[in-house]
């Protein structure tokens, strides 16, 4: 009938015409138009049936365009993407390429070097890429970047494959190493040169009175008054040989300086006191000399001591491998007083006989290099520095560079403070003409001119402030996940540290930072050598810090502004007045502890009803007293039925502070009604306790 004509005539006639019309004629030109308006061409999005119901149409296209587009996306190759920026519907055609141009296209394949991690602007400016590029596809992938965001270097692989272009990992090259390199020396213009000895062992163990003992058996008696202390080390002169002693400040704080005092030494001599054995800083030393490869020789000193036990220091010394000899070890132990000067002569004798072994050599004809073991800044002659040349001669006048210090040596003055012309290997000096004061146990060396040395210091500053920056760069995102992990409560305790050497610095640095716990860190923000001067305390106050000074005072125009903007300024003169002084201080920062303290007890006689308040207890005070905003226990029959803060007491209709024992109040409690006569309450506070 009707209906299947209409069929038909859909099918052929006018109807099929229109449907003809919209695929060629104005109806299709729409079509591809409003792709163009979308900014996808409109090529193969099909045509809507008329069957189906027309709500499907925008839902199918958008379908297809997805499609399409993901379809788009694999076709195009990345050089084509930088161009499809603003590309509409009209020149759709470039998104089908001719075949044999993309055959063409994968014979380059790029290479890039990118580092551990990379952002995705450096990784896109490496690719020749618009970072949105790289962004959108992987955004495209579900991954939401920006493009300051860092990715590692597996990832930033996986992205650069996706355009083809293939990574290789960047070596890092330690600029500073670099500088200081070194190149191998020849056999033959090797030199014996003296041991140098370090002294090491635990506080009170008499390393200091050694030392003096061994100066005093071999110092002149005309020299005797010519030995200048504080230049941290001595030589000593023994049958014709000469040994060099560091006396790097005893003490585990001086960790740091240790550490680079046993790496600056061949042979540590570890003194145990015969009355006392083997203390904390006894293994402490024992693992740094072992950690730097260093030979250790033990004296047992106090040997004059009635409670003097040997045969107990050496079985103590067993667990940590060190032997005796005559208990067939390797281990040479020499038996001393340092009081009645017993056994000096022989613990020097095998210090020599150690080094014979050792057979240590260096050559003296070349530019000097070695170590700075302390530095200060005096006031008369500026910075001053003791250096132990390790290798080569030091000339005065020669040029040096220290860290990020460099100068010419302007005079040189040796362990005895006279002045001296040249220092071969394992000698120390004090030198003058540095531009500043260089960090205890950096290296120096002698360049060729002066030049040199200044480009070798800007490099190290440069480099340093590089590394410092990558530090902090690890440091902040370390401390981010800290501070999420604590929720911002972590406190910190920021100081700054002033002293008169640089050694000091870097120990009181060392142990301050020991004493962060869980919930306070010490951040030492600035350390330094000299006086506290007002770029400290402005800096203090800045940061809301506390100022240490060890063995130096603040100057008038620092002490004013400290007063003024109220920084907390604490000198000291020994090292573990400040730590525990700083300790108290964390004390005071970690949360207090509150413990709960009965201060009375109290009986329900009747109880009323108040609109607007609820139960009101009318009770006898027993014992103590009551006092407003403490808490309540209150207990039926033995068994607690509620425990919790006072809402409110009274005395008839007033509000007061505290009831005693012996009168009657009105107590009421916060969300709780269910009072009995006969009920017993016990009032409580929680009250601080000193940690």
């Amino acid at each position: 009938g009707y209906q299947g004509n209409r069929d038909g005539q859909r099918s052929g006639g006018y109807q099929g015409n229109r449907d003809g019309q919209r695929s060629g004629g104005y109806q299709g030109g729409r079509d591809g138009q409003r792709g163009g308006r979308d900014g996808r061409g409109g090529l193969n999005i099909p045509k809507p049936s008329f069957d189906s119901p027309v709500v499907q149409k925008p839902q199918n296209n958008k379908q297809n365009k997805n499609n399409y587009k993901n379809d788009k996306y694999s076709k195009i190759d990345h050089e084509e993407e930088m161009h499809s920026k603003g590309r509409g519907g009209k020149n759709v055609k470039s998104a089908v390429q001719p075949p044999q141009k993309k055959e063409a296209k994968v014979e380059e394949i790029k290479t890039i070097t990118i580092p551990e991690v990379i952002t995705i602007k450096e990784l896109a400016d490496k690719m020749k890429l618009q970072p949105s590029v790289i962004v959108k596809k992987l955004f495209l992938q579900g991954k939401v970047v920006t493009i300051n965001q860092e990715v590692d270097y597996e990832q930033a692989e996986e992205i650069a494959m996706e355009f083809d272009v293939l990574c290789e990992k960047e070596v890092k090259v330690d600029v500073i190493e670099e500088l200081l390199k070194e190149e191998e020396e020849d056999e033959k213009d090797m030199v014996t040169r003296p041991p140098v000895v370090c002294v090491m062992g635990h506080v009170d163990h008499g390393k200091t009175s050694l030392l003096d003992a061994i100066r005093q058996t071999n110092v002149t008696a005309k020299e005797a008054g010519g030995i200048t202390q504080h230049i941290g080390a001595y030589m000593v002169e023994i049958n014709g040989q000469k040994i060099t002693f560091l006396d790097t400040p005893g003490h585990e704080a001086f960790t740091a300086m240790r550490m680079r005092g046993a790496k600056s030494t061949d042979i540590a001599i570890l003194v145990v006191a015969a009355d006392d054995g083997v203390m904390p800083q006894t293994i402490e030393a024992i693992n740094h000399a072992k950690a730097a490869g260093v030979e250790i020789i033990v004296a047992i000193n106090k040997i004059d001591k009635p409670s003097a036990n040997i045969e107990k220091v050496k079985q103590e010394l067993i667990e940590y491998e060190l032997v005796p000899e005559d208990w067939g070890g390797s281990t040479i132990f020499v038996p001393v007083s340092a009081h009645t000067k017993e056994g000096i002569k022989e613990l020097l004798e095998m210090i020599l006989l150690t080094a014979e072994v050792k057979e240590l050599k260096a050559n003296p004809n070349r530019n000097a290099r070695g170590l700075v073991i302390e530095a200060e800044l005096d006031k008369g002659k500026g910075p001053v520095a003791t250096v132990l040349v390790q290798k080569g001669t030091l000339h005065v006048g020669d040029p040096i560079a220290a860290g990020a210090c460099y100068g010419r040596v302007r005079a040189m003055m040796d362990d005895k403070g006279r002045r001296v012309k040249e220092a071969g290997p394992s000698t120390p000096v004090e030198i003058l003409g540095l531009n500043d004061v260089p960090n205890a146990g950096e290296v120096f060396v002698q360049p060729e001119n002066e030049k040199e040395a200044r480009s070798f210091a800007e490099t190290f500053i440069s480099e340093s402030k590089n590394k410092l920056i990558e530090d902090t760069k690890m440091k902040l995102s370390l401390d981010d996940l800290f501070s999420q992990i604590k929720a911002g409560n972590v406190k910190e305790l920021p100081l700054i540290v002033k002293a008169d050497v640089q050694g000091s610095v870097e120990a009181v640095k060392q142990s301050l930072m020991k004493l962060s716990n869980e919930e306070v860190v010490v951040k030492v923000i600035h350390g330094g050598v000299g006086a506290i001067n007002e770029s400290d305390v402005s800096l203090a106050a800045a940061s809301n810090a506390i100022i240490i000074g060890f063995n130096v005072r603040p100057d008038a125009t620092a002490k004013s502004i400290a007063e003024r903007e109220k920084v907390d300024v604490r000198l000291y003169r020994v090292i573990y007045q400040a730590i525990e002084d700083v300790e108290a201080a964390m004390k005071g920062m970690l949360d207090p502890i509150y413990e709960e303290q009965v201060i009375g007890h109290a009986v329900v006689r009747q109880t009323f009803k108040a609109s607007g308040v609820g139960t009101i207890a009318g009770s006898y005070v027993l014992d103590g007293k009551f006092q407003r905003g403490c808490k309540a226990r209150i207990t039926r029959d033995g068994e607690q039925i509620f425990d919790g803060p006072l809402a409110s007491l009274k005395r008839f209709k007033d509000d007061v502070k505290e009831v005693a024992s012996g009168y009657e109040c009105g107590l009421v409690f916060e969300k709780f009604n269910d009072l009995q006569e006969d009920d017993m309450i016990e009032a409580y506070a929680m009250v601080e306790v000193p940690r």
